[in-house]
């Protein structure tokens, strides 16, 4: 189960969120930049993106119950998906406005104001991401992963925009604002594609990372030079968790207690290699034939 303080994380970007929206709308008010406007229009996005993951956070956390038997994990991928949808419509906004400023240049005004403050939010955005991208990843937790991606994105756009807004102010050449707006809305276009295919990814039972997966055949190459053998190891994670399901082939003269202490030996080995993860075993005799036709995910009707 996902940890409950994990939603006061969420709640910090929305914070950031709505003062970053507040600097960045000031800065885009005093300028008439276009390249500002778009960077501001990513915090609404932000916000938008912020609110959904502590929904999914709440969500999340709550313990399994009669309906929802693995828990309530995968809705965290929702979050994710969802703040990908939202960048996606932010980068067509943020184009729809450039391609009209490139086709009717405005004089940037109070540059010097409108870039210090931009500077602001981009340090309260640089800020919250790493904090969230640690947690993040301390927890598995693809929400906030997904929002601190967003947010650093963020900061590198802000980071394109002010370099623009400042190559006008300095050369006079109007045209530099859309064009760096058009940049931040390709840009932001792939992050956004990224989050989605990550939740789809999620969404369909992906296996667990690659160094998990070799963390386990370790556990279990151990265990087969002590005589034993596996085999249907199968993995997926489902938010911050991770399922793992596998057969033991044991010697069929053993008891079913002796059977069992090992299996629970080789589950909490496994448990210490994947913290985060629900361990079941099934157990079978090594010398029966039958104990080999199950090994594929569906298993042939008799």
């Amino acid at each position: 189960m996902l940890p409950a303080s994990l939603k006061r994380y969420a709640w910090l970007s929305i914070a950031a969120a709505l003062a970053t929206i507040l600097l960045k709308g000031w800065a885009w008010w005093i300028t008439g930049s276009v390249g500002l406007l778009s960077d501001a229009l990513e915090s609404f996005v932000n916000l938008a993106g912020a609110i959904m993951a502590l929904a999914m956070l709440t969500l999340a956390a709550m313990p399994a119950d009669d309906n929802h038997a693995h828990g309530h994990g995968k809705a965290e991928y929702f979050s994710s998906a969802f703040e990908g949808f939202l960048i996606i419509v932010a980068a067509v906004a943020i184009s729809y406005a450039a391609i009209d400023r490139l086709l009717n240049p405005q004089p940037i005004e109070a540059v010097g104001i409108g870039l210090a403050v931009s500077v602001v939010a981009s340090v309260i955005n640089l800020a919250t991401s790493r904090i969230l991208m640690a947690v993040g990843k301390k927890h598995k937790s693809i929400t906030l992963e997904a929002d601190a991606h967003h947010l650093l994105t963020d900061v590198w756009t802000s980071a394109g925009v002010i370099a623009g807004v400042g190559l006008v102010w300095l050369t006079g050449w109007l045209w530099l604002d859309p064009v760096v707006a058009l940049l931040v809305a390709m840009n932001i276009v792939w992050t956004g594609w990224q989050l989605l295919h990550r939740s789809a990814t999620g969404l369909m039972d992906v296996s667990i990372p690659e160094e998990d997966l070799r963390a386990i055949e370790s556990v279990l190459d151990s265990y087969r030079r002590q005589g034993l053998d596996f085999h249907a190891l199968r993995t997926r994670q489902a938010g911050t968790r991770a399922f793992i399901s596998l057969h033991v082939l044991v010697p069929g003269k053993w008891t079913v207690q002796l059977g069992h202490d090992w299996s629970e030996r080789i589950e909490a080995d496994i448990r210490q290699a994947v913290t985060y993860a629900h361990i079941t075993t099934h157990l079978e005799p090594m010398e029966d034939p039958v104990s080999l036709a199950d090994q594929a995910l569906d298993r042939p009707a008799d």
